[in-house]
């Protein structure tokens, strides 16, 4: 589910007035959001999420407000837009399906956000199935219905305070991924250099084991100590962390391999190093921009 925190956010805040709940069902083309996109509209007009960007969002509005008032669940399609004609669509010459239901007991249960919300706290996922003859969503998959996968809330666990860290905190904050990071030296993790982010002061191995990376999570060792980003390579091998990256060069990395074969460590296929998509990075903030793109290319493929 796209923009999970920030619906599950306004669930919460809202909860107990009347709502009405926007998904994206299907796309076709340059659909601008992904299936599962959706948007959360309250009865006083406010909202949260999209479900095309701004191109639909004012017509699924007027609709979230026919639904709260009492009208069904709908299911509406948008296409090309006829800017001549003013009409509702899509310029990028895409197509989506968007459901509009009601936050209710007959439509999308508000029990259900606490549910998702549960399940991400237990690194878990959990699929909900919406009818589409009813509009009735309930927790599992059901054959014929629009099932929507909600994964765990991604998370960055940096080792090492470094300059590079610097900019790959942000540019993850951005990006609404749960930044960690970890350093043993306390010179190092400041949360003058860090605003925002989650700082751990324990050695890397002793965090890792603690905060149990899973398939929604990526490491990234930047400290270019081996005393500090060996242990933490140990541990996150023993995870299912979705992305694994190491920060050196060609030579340090393939040092580093006979390191952690030495130590017994399985799986070094899964270490990218050097870390990074190779663009030619030059300095500390391209070379974070390097390693955010190949660290979301893994969430993607996973």
């Amino acid at each position: 589910m796209a923009d999970n925190d920030t619906i599950l956010t306004a669930a919460r805040d809202w909860a107990g007035a009347p709502l009405a709940l926007a998904t994206v069902t299907s796309t076709w083309g340059s659909a601008p959001r992904p299936r599962g996109s959706h948007m959360l509209v309250h009865q006083d007009g406010r909202f949260e999420g999209s479900v095309s960007g701004g191109c639909v969002e004012s017509d699924i509005l007027a609709t979230a407000a026919e639904v709260i008032a009492g009208a069904p669940f709908v299911i509406k399609r948008y296409g090309v837009a006829d800017a001549a004609a003013w009409e509702v669509g899509l310029p990028c010459g895409g197509e989506i399906e968007v459901m509009v239901q009601r936050v209710d007991a007959e439509g999308f249960d508000p029990a259900l956000f606490d549910a998702i919300a549960a399940a991400g706290a237990e690194g878990q996922a959990i699929t909900l199935s919406t009818d589409r003859t009813t509009g009735r969503t309930t927790i599992g998959t059901v054959e014929g219905a629009f099932a929507n996968r909600y994964d765990p809330p991604r998370r960055l666990l940096i080792v090492g305070a470094v300059q590079i860290a610097q900019g790959l905190a942000g540019m993850a904050r951005a990006l609404g991924i749960a930044t960690t990071v970890i350093d043993p030296r306390a010179r190092f993790l400041t949360e003058e250099r860090f605003p925002g982010v989650t700082l751990d002061d324990r050695w890397p191995d002793e965090a890792l084991q603690a905060l149990k990376p899973d398939a929604a999570t990526a490491v990234v060792t930047l400290s270019h100590d081996t005393k500090i980003d060996d242990p933490a390579l140990v541990e996150a091998l023993k995870t299912s962390a979705a992305y694994i990256g190491a920060l050196g060069s060609r030579r340090s990395h393939a040092a580093r391999l006979e390191r952690l074969a030495a130590a017994g460590s399985q799986g070094l296929e899964r270490i990218d190093g050097p870390v990074g998509l190779d663009i030619g990075a030059i300095g500390p903030s391209e070379i974070a921009l390097s390693i955010a793109a190949a660290m979301v290319r893994s969430f993607h493929a996973r």
